[in-house]
């Protein structure tokens, strides 16, 4: 079902997908699919499943962020060190069109499921595999989390303030926006095998994903030889392009073109400014930063962030106040757009999710329930796939899957 409006079936609608996944890369990827009308299965192991259902903060037992992450998928939990447990997956990969797996390289391979004994069934089925820092080179075989993600792709060297210790951006940007590559590649591998008739291996990492980023460094450094280095708010090479004091807290503002300049400096009283010849262009501003944004705050200290955001709105200028977690959630803008909404949960009720940032207007993303309990479509999913209710029941009394009953 689908309680999105939609004016036909939804993009995914008929691409079944398999996740054998945990934590972030393969889950996210696999909610975006979910969300544009594609069946997941998530399978996972029954003795406790996806190691982020351990996650708190906790709702009546239920992580939070697991019934976030996972909204509009179906779960099945599956052993899949047992003989019996892998027999029935790959029995499920026979009618798939889409794996999305993140385990350790050669973990699946290593239990008989490896791209090409299972493609070697199904020759249709796109396999995408999600790592640290990918299926092949030195690294391959050492553990890759985010952070270390981050740390090798450079990006802890340039965030934070300068002079000050490596930082990591805030959110696991590494895992997430793997997450979208290999969603976008699974998605593009289904077009391709509009015209081919066959699947492919996707190799995804949390390294490349994150080195991906560096499209300011990497024109610097082709081109000069020239490090990155961290600017704290401010922009690799044009200015003001950052956060400057207000009386009661920081605005970021970003007036760099030739016309959003000149607003700049009229609406904040900084005529001055204009006429310095250090400041002409965007990148002397950026080569005399260091006189810029001290001359700029002595003007924005002396008003309040939503009196500088009034003023340099008004003059064209872009800016925003820097909000807080529970200021985006609360967030009137974010709300008349109708982007947070609640799924349902049989035990919870009501759970509030962030929306999708895709918006198609005729083939909206879907929105059915949040994430579900463990194993709680085994029994419907293995029905599907030809098993009897007693084989079901059988395997269950021995431990190889749970059905959540």
């Amino acid at each position: 079902m689908s309680t999105s409006p939609a004016s036909g079936p939804l993009p995914l609608h008929g691409v079944r997908v398999l996740e054998i996944g945990a934590f972030m890369a393969a889950p996210f990827a696999t909610m975006q699919l979910a969300d544009l009308g594609a069946d997941v299965v998530k399978v996972e192991n029954p003795a406790g499943g996806d190691p982020v259902r351990q996650t708190g903060p906790f709702l009546a037992g239920h992580s939070s962020p697991f019934l976030r992450l996972n909204r509009n998928k179906r779960s099945v939990a599956l052993d899949l060190k047992d003989p019996e447990g892998r027999r029935l997956l790959r029995r499920l990969l026979d009618d798939t069109d889409v794996l999305v797996e993140n385990l350790r390289p050669g973990a699946l391979a290593a239990l008989g499921l490896g791209h090409e004994p299972v493609r070697a069934r199904n020759p249709r089925l796109i396999y995408v595999s999600a790592s640290g820092w990918g299926q092949d080179g030195p690294l391959a075989a050492q553990p890759g989390l985010d952070i270390m993600a981050q740390a090798r792709a450079g990006l802890m060297s340039i965030t934070g303030h300068p002079g000050g210790p490596p930082t990591k951006v805030g959110v696991p940007m590494c895992d997430l926006v793997c997450g979208l590559y290999a969603a976008l590649g699974a998605v593009a591998a289904l077009r391709a095998r509009e015209h081919t008739g066959q699947g492919q291996h996707i190799d995804v990492s949390l390294l490349e994903a994150g080195v991906s980023f560096a499209v300011w460094e990497a024109g610097a450094y082709f081109a000069t030889g020239e490090t990155g280095r961290a600017h704290g708010s401010a922009h690799q090479n044009s200015a003001p392009y950052q956060a400057v004091r207000s009386r009661d807290g920081w605005v970021t503002v970003g007036a760099t073109t030739t016309k959003t300049w000149p607003a700049f400096c009229h609406a904040l009283g900084l005529t001055g400014l204009l006429d310095d010849d250090r400041y002409g262009s965007s990148y002397e501003r950026y080569q005399h930063r260091d006189s810029l944004i001290p001359a700029i705050e002595r003007a924005t200290a002396q008003l309040g962030t939503a009196e500088i955001v009034e003023k340099l709105t008004t003059a064209g200028v872009p800016c925003a106040p820097i909000a807080t977690t529970d200021e985006v959630f609360t967030d009137e803008h974010l709300a008349q757009r109708d982007f947070f909404w609640d799924a349902p949960h049989p035990e919870l009720g009501p759970v509030r999710q962030i929306g999708s940032p895709m918006r198609l207007s005729a083939t909206p993303p879907r929105r059915d329930h949040a994430g579900p309990r463990l194993g709680a479509h085994t029994r419907e999913v293995l029905t599907e796939a030809g098993l009897d209710a007693d084989e079901v029941t059988r395997l269950r009394d021995r431990g190889i899957l749970a059905t959540g009953e």
